[in-house]
């Protein structure tokens, strides 16, 4: 069992006061907080090591250099990668996903199919739009009920031969639906294709084990598990990365460069081009060692408690409605009051110091699907508790009132 409390000291941010109230903080999907070792840990950098990296026999570098083959070597284990080489660090989700758009450029032709879910975020459609404008493959579309949950049936009548690439989320960032990723792994592999799974939703609920997955790539952000924003990871294996050129060109990602003629890198350098965001691998790297020390078994139960308890509440009030009620889900409430724009609850109870994410949550096929606007998404952390609940339920029964 957590001791929430003592959770919450760690988060300095926690204890402030927003609008003169007390901080609920609730918007956990979009990014969370981040704790006092890991603010520590990039001053460390910047006063103690900050150099560039793989290029100086000089000491202030060949320690940052150090530590940021170490902290790659904590994410390595952290996702249970084969070799360090298969971890790259990338900006973020984002970028990891157009590195391999970018790199499937050379290896699809007119008429290939690409899938994604009805319920990706919009950088994991857009980035797959580009790729099929740019090689002619064909975008299809896996569709989902309205309980939120892919349809299975649907998926594995869409694989064919045709299919080279499956991409989807682990957990939707609007619904909080955990999608069947094993089987969809499994399902893509027996039709020749491959798999990336955006993990950006899923690592600040559970440790994902990318060897017994056996997905191609995962993806996913630091800032939403606790780390630096502008860093992130995307895991490959090995075979797929050798396969794929480089993304970028540039410093590091070369091992010759002549006007004739250039020969690029072994893995991981191969796609690491440039001076990458030095202190913010370094540090992702303790915030994965905070979370395994608060421990994810421990993270999810927390969170579960969080889900029921949220969900009963809310439901209490009248003409709220939940979207997402998937069997399998994690500590997301996406919803709407009926007759009530769901911007205008977001900005009254921003007055009374809680902080939800109103809009599509660059999600629009499924605002779209469900024929809504939008939503307010209250997305919980480990370190939120029931207590805070109840005072956004009270906020959100007073705006009701204010804007009925």
């Amino acid at each position: 069992m957590l001791d929430v409390n003592k959770i919450r000291a760690d988060f300095p941010i926690l204890s402030q006061k927003v609008n003169g109230k007390a901080l609920v903080y609730f918007d956990n999907g979009a990014t969370s907080q981040k704790p006092q070792v890991v603010i520590d840990a990039i001053s460390k950098y910047y006063q103690e090591i900050n150099a560039n990296i793989h290029r100086g026999v000089h000491t202030l570098s060949q320690l940052a250099t150090d530590a940021y083959e170490i902290s790659r070597g904590k994410l390595q284990n952290h996702i249970n990668a084969k070799f360090p080489h298969e971890v790259l660090f990338t900006s973020g989700t984002t970028h990891g996903i157009n590195l391999v758009a970018n790199g499937f450029a050379s290896i699809l032709k007119p008429g290939d199919e690409i899938l994604v879910s009805a319920m990706e975020h919009h950088s994991n459609i857009v980035p797959w739009q580009m790729l099929c404008e740019k090689t002619g493959a064909i975008l299809r579309v896996i569709p989902m009920n309205l309980d939120g949950e892919l349809i299975m049936s649907e998926y594995d009548k869409l694989l064919s031969d045709k299919t080279k690439i499956v991409t989807v989320n682990h957990i939707s960032n609007a619904l909080g639906t955990v999608n069947p990723i094993k089987y969809m792994i499994d399902k893509a592999h027996e039709a020749g294709a491959a798999i990336l799974i955006d993990g950006a939703q899923a690592v600040p609920h559970l440790k994902p084990d990318v060897q017994e997955l056996n997905c191609d790539f995962y993806v996913f952000s630091g800032h939403k598990i606790c780390g630096p924003t502008g860093v992130g990871i995307l895991y490959g294996k090995e075979a797929w990365l050798n396969k794929l050129p480089p993304y970028q060109g540039g410093g590091e990602m070369i091992k010759e460069v002549t006007f004739e003629k250039t020969t690029y890198a072994e893995l991981p350098h191969k796609f690491e081009a440039g001076t990458p965001n030095i202190a913010g691998g370094i540090v992702l790297g303790t915030a994965v060692d905070y979370m395994n020390e608060v421990g994810f078994d421990n993270i999810q139960q927390q969170e579960l408690e969080l889900l029921e308890y949220g969900t009963k509440r809310l439901l209490e009030i009248e003409g709220l409605k939940i979207f997402g009620t998937a069997a399998a889900k994690t500590s997301v409430i996406s919803f709407n009051i009926e007759g009530i724009h769901p911007y205008d609850i977001g900005t009254i109870i921003d007055k009374l110091g809680i902080a939800v994410r109103t809009g599509h949550h660059c999600a629009q096929p499924i605002m779209d699907f469900f024929k809504i606007p939008g939503t307010i998404r209250a997305s919980f952390a480990f370190y939120n508790t029931i207590e805070e609940i109840d005072v956004m339920v009270e906020a959100i029964k007073k705006a009701k009132v204010m804007l009925s």
